[in-house]
C-alpha cells in the first residue's frame, strides 16, 4: 500500500512535479497497457485477480459489514484520503481526497440542481479508508467483478492475471450464472471486495439519506465490465437497468475530471460541509 505523509496540504508536495495542466483526451485515460505507472497498476490488479474469491469476498463482508471500526465524521473521512494514492489507477499519481473534490465540481458545473449527486462526486471514494486500516489495496481499489460466475473478458488484464486464483478452477464458477439465476439482481450478486461495497454498506447503516440513484453510483462505479463494456446484463433486473444510465453519468465525472489541476480544497470545504449535514451529518460508523 502506498501511503503518504507530506502534512496538511499535500498539494505543495505534488504542484512543483506536475508534468502539465494540458487536459487529457478521452481516449488517453484508463490507458493499462503504457505509462509510466503501468507496473504499479498491473501488480496491484495481480493480487487482485489472485486472491479475490467468493469465499474471501463473504469474509470480507463479515468483517466490515457491522461497521465497527472506527467513528468520525464524513468531512475527516474525505480529508483522510490526503495519505492515500490509488495504486490501481493509471490516470493519477496525486492524493485521492483531490480526485473526491475534481469530481464533486465537474458534477456541480454540470448539475448545479442535484446537490445529492454533487456529494456523491465527492464521497464515492472514502471507502478507500479500509487501506489505511491495513487492508491492502488489492482488497480495496481498482475495478470491481462478480465472483461465483464466469470472469468475462472486459476485466482489465483478464488473460494474464486469474491463473492462480482458485475459483477459476472451480467448475460451477465458471458458467454464465454460476451460482446466480438469470435476472436476479446485482443487490444478489456478490462483487469483488473493495470501496464501493463497503461504503455503502456504511451508507445503509447509518441511514444517510441519499437517494438510490446515489447510492448505485456508490456500489457499482467501479463496475466497468457493466457500466462500460455491456457485461454481465444477463444478472440484472429492471431496477439495474433503470439505475445503470445514473451510474454511466456519474462515470464521465469520476473519470474525466482527473486532472494535475488541483482544486482549493479549503475554499470548497464550506460548501460541501453543507451537503454532508444534510445527508450523512454528525459522527458515522464505520
Amino acid at each position: 500500500m502506498r501511503v503518504i505523509n507530506i502534512g496538511p496540504d499535500p498539494s505543495l508536495a505534488y504542484r512543483p512535479n506536475l508534468e502539465t495542466d494540458k487536459p487529457k483526451e478521452k481516449e488517453d485515460y484508463r490507458n493499462f497497457k503504457s505509462g509510466s505507472l503501468n507496473d504499479r497498476v498491473f501488480n496491484t490488479y495481480k493480487l487482485m485477480h489472485t486472491n479475490q474469491t467468493l469465499d474471501f469476498v463473504k469474509q470480507k463482508h463479515s468483517v466490515w459489514a457491522g461497521c465497527n471500526h472506527d467513528q468520525k465524521r464524513m468531512m475527516d473521512a474525505i480529508m483522510s484520503l490526503d495519505q492515500l494514492v490509488d495504486e490501481s489507477d493509471p490516470d493519477v499519481d496525486f492524493p485521492n481526497s483531490f480526485h473526491a473534490f475534481q469530481t464533486a465540481e465537474g458534477i456541480r458545473q454540470a448539475h448545479p440542481d442535484k446537490d445529492w449527486f454533487q456529494l456523491v462526486g465527492l464521497i464515492h471514494d472514502v471507502g478507500k479508508t479500509m487501506a489505511l486500516w491495513d487492508e491492502p489495496q488489492w482488497a480495496v481499489v481498482g475495478d470491481t467483478f462478480p465472483v461465483g460466475c464466469k470472469f468475462q473478458n472486459s476485466i482489465v488484464f483478464r488473460d494474464n492475471t486469474f491463473m492462480d486464483n482458485p475459483d477459476e478452477k472451480t467448475t460451477s464458477y465458471n458458467t454464465e450464472y454460476g451460482i446466480y439465476e438469470s435476472n436476479c439482481g446485482l443487490d444478489k450478486v456478490l462483487m469483488s471486495w473493495g470501496h464501493d461495497e463497503y461504503l455503502y454498506r456504511v451508507m445503509k447503516f447509518n441511514n444517510c439519506s441519499i437517494p438510490e440513484q446515489g447510492l448505485y453510483m456508490i456500489r457499482f462505479h467501479s463496475f466497468y465490465p457493466w457500466h462500460s463494456h455491456g457485461d454481465y446484463m444477463h444478472l440484472c433486473n429492471d431496477k439495474d437497468l433503470r439505475m445503470l444510465p445514473w451510474v454511466q453519468e456519474f462515470n464521465k465525472f469520476d473519470l474525466y475530471t482527473k486532472s494535475t489541476k488541483l482544486p482549493d480544497v479549503d475554499k470548497l470545504k464550506p460548501y460541501y460541509q453543507s451537503l454532508i449535514d444534510k445527508y450523512c451529518p454528525g459522527i458515522l460508523k464505520w
